[in-house]
């Protein structure tokens, strides 16, 4: 059975007989849950080991830029040659791109002759023009000259090297098909230019096919799920400034404006987040119409740069923001909707929040002490973020080991060489796909980590103010949040890693088995029948319960060991049991209060995005050296990261009302009335009649 806890937390009697105030609160406690404390540590020092070997192999540039016939990254120096301003992946041997198009083929576009250049060359109207390889060997051109060129030395070439290059076998090619900038890759357009194939054929040049695979080849290739995955975590790294100002700095003072509402104007605020939430939703969802195209011409283009208007290239990226598109068009009216399902119920929450915002008028410390998690958090994901950038693009540069007859002219060795002249690609290792989960995974369990000490230490000071009030208040530390936080560090540590591990744990086996069911969903393995069915639905709807009700424990979880010191089992049994025997007052005083806090933590993240998409929308991230693929995953690390910062500011009113409710109903278990309830928090509540009823617990 549960001891009471109320007599110990308000009052404890010394060994001179005498009554002092503070109780467990301050004292009887020891470290809890250590060994988990010790994997928690671990675990850190993995993520450090994990991050160093991401560092050591991966280059970030490799996600946007492709690789050479060399093996060198496009837009990076090297030893041999300075690429930097090379930024463009460019197939110099036409045949070689659409034999690889063939579907009986054995040759890849991975293995076809590549060269990084400064733009993307088209075709001459009245001669033939050439591209040639890097110039070295024989060829006395500086490479700044031979850009100056438009990388043609072909008038300099021995009659031994032009034979070769009128039999695609370099070191020039021809320029026959005009090619635009998708994404620093050269597409081919199937488009031949008459005059210059004339002159090509005049000039003994092999025949080169014209037929619409040389763009179907490339245009696979950069639409293959690997690439665009790869565009997706390139375009995190080039936004990092819209990830800063939309992710960070903007949810920070957007959460802290909402906490000052909430203390002086919460009578209006609920109204406030309500009204403004679907304005957002409305804003957001527009946002993505216009990136669609589906109102305006704003559609994204996968294009860079300026090219003949009547070329339309398709990609994945616009694919992917359509059904987010409609996605987010189901989710506005559905919240729409919602609104105004919850209108009657505001006043409740109303009474509930003035709860938090009294509690934070006395330890006013709540409202500026989220900023040390924010600040923590803020350093972790900067290194987490560039970390994860180096893991997506680590690897070896290695040449592919192909049987195709892709004969070249090395200009070092001055011969046709058919033994070396296979593509490059990134070897990645086998052990990548594990280090990326568990970075991910490491990513979940520290922001859980933080979110729950800080959910601790306010549960610990204001469950001071609680059980203090009246006689106490002289001797409540002035900063009891520091108070707290000084126990937190001394004793409940492992309880709540323990807590976020759980937290972190569960949710993983959800996603883990959501992404096993659409796999059955895409192999028509759902059950035919309607008990099937109904049964496949429900283990659905069972995840997400469980899911809700091991956050829900957790928080009340880490109330009891801010309170009571124990550990974390122990904490979640006599959490449950207290709100197992008050759960008609908890859950009628608490739910909409929640939903108002919920809305409120979706209106700082709407607002990122918001913004996030206004600042994408700048002719830097649309045109230029840092162009974006699509602003989808930038919106969406700016609406999550939101999210979290808002969630740490947000804790401060959430875990005020959990903990004085609970404290409440101990308070009343125990006394019969609630006789450490402050009388400016009784006040708050308008309803003198459900604060009695509250306070006789159920007959």
């Amino acid at each position: 059975m549960r001891g009471p806890l109320g007599a110990v937390i308000g009052r404890y009697p010394s060994s001179d007989g005498t009554t002092h105030l503070g109780g467990i609160i301050k004292h009887n406690r020891k470290c809890r849950d250590i060994a988990v404390l010790i994997i928690f540590i671990a675990f850190w020092i993995a993520m450090i080991v994990n991050s160093s070997f991401a560092f050591s192999r991966g280059n970030p540039l490799r996600l946007t830029y492709g690789l050479d016939y060399r093996g060198n990254v496009c837009g990076q120096k090297h030893a041999a040659q300075d690429l930097r301003e090379l930024e463009l992946k460019y197939w110099l041997n036409p045949n070689q791109v659409y034999q690889s198009g063939l579907k009986d083929s054995q040759f890849k576009l991975a293995n076809a002759r590549s060269i990084c250049l400064l733009d993307c060359p088209i075709p001459s109207e009245d001669s033939l023009t050439w591209v040639c390889d890097y110039p070295e060997g024989d060829i006395h051109v500086s490479l700044n000259d031979w850009i100056d060129m438009n990388y043609d030395y072909f008038e300099f070439l021995t009659p031994e090297m032009r034979n070769s290059s009128l039999q695609l076998q370099g070191p020039c090619y021809p320029v026959i098909f005009p090619s635009v900038n998708v994404y620093w890759s050269c597409q081919f357009i199937a488009r031949a230019s008459n005059v210059s194939l004339k002159h090509w054929q005049q000039m003994g040049g092999v025949n080169i096919q014209e037929d619409i695979v040389i763009d179907k080849s490339i245009h696979e290739y950069i639409n293959s799920q690997s690439a665009v995955l790869k565009r997706y975590m390139a375009d995190i790294g080039k936004s990092w400034p819209v990830l800063i100002v939309c992710g960070g700095i903007l949810p920070l003072f957007l959460s802290v404006i909402w906490l000052l509402m909430i203390r002086h104007f919460v009578a209006a605020m609920p109204w406030v987040t309500v009204v403004l939430f679907n304005l957002l939703m409305v804003s957001v969802t527009m946002f993505f119409y216009l990136k669609v195209g589906w109102i305006g011409n704003d559609a994204i283009s996968p294009i860079i740069g300026e090219h003949d208007p009547y070329i339309h290239v398709y990609v994945r990226e616009l694919t992917h923001l359509r059904v987010v598109t409609v996605l987010m068009s189901f989710i506005m009216l559905v919240a729409f909707l919602t609104s105004i399902a919850i209108v009657q119920r505001i006043l409740m929450a109303t009474s509930v929040l003035k709860v938090a915002a009294k509690v934070i008028g006395e330890v006013q410390a709540l409202i500026i002490f989220p900023i040390i998690p924010y600040g923590i958090l803020a350093v972790f994901y900067i290194f987490w973020t560039s970390a994860a950038l180096h893991l997506f693009s680590s690897g070896q540069v290695v040449q592919n080991n192909c049987n195709s007859n892709c004969c070249t002219y090395d200009l070092i060795e001055k011969k046709v060489i058919c033994d070396r002249c296979c593509g490059y690609s990134i070897h990645y290792m086998p052990h990548i796909g594990a280090a990326i989960l568990f970075h991910l995974f490491g990513c979940y369990w520290a922001t859980q980590f933080f979110i729950a000490c800080l959910s601790t230490v306010i549960a610990g000071s204001v469950a001071s103010y609680y059980w203090a009030h009246g006689e106490a208040s002289p001797e409540i530390p002035f900063l009891s949040v520091f108070s707290s936080m000084k126990r937190l560090m001394l004793y409940s540590l492992g309880s709540v890693a323990l807590g976020s591990l759980t937290v972190s744990f569960v949710e993983s086996i959800r996603i883990l088995l959501e992404s096993i069911r659409r796999k059955l969903k895409v192999s028509s393995h759902v059950p035919d029948s309607w008990i099937g069915k109904a049964a496949y639905q429900s283990s659905q709807c069972f995840q997400r319960c469980i899911g809700w009700t091991i956050k829900s424990v957790n928080r009340n979880a880490y109330i009891m060991i801010a309170v009571t010191g124990k550990s974390f089992f122990k904490a979640s049994a006599v959490a449950t049991e207290l709100i197992m025997n008050n759960i008609l007052r908890i859950g009628r005083v608490n739910v909409i209060g929640d939903v108002i806090l919920f809305l409120g933590k979706l209106c700082v993240s709407l607002s990122s995005a918001v913004f996030a998409f206004l600042m994408l929308d700048t002719h830097k991230y649309r045109s230029t050296h840092n162009k974006i693929s699509s602003p989808l995953f930038p919106v969406v690390v700016c609406w999550a990261l939101g999210y979290v910062v808002a969630t740490l500011f947000f804790a401060v009113v959430e875990m005020s009302i959990d903990t004085v409710i609970l404290s409440f109903c101990q308070d009343s278990e125990e006394h019969g009335t609630a006789q450490y309830a402050p009388p400016l928090l009784i006040e708050t509540l308008e309803d003198q009649n459900e604060m009695q009823r509250l306070a006789q617990g159920p007959q």
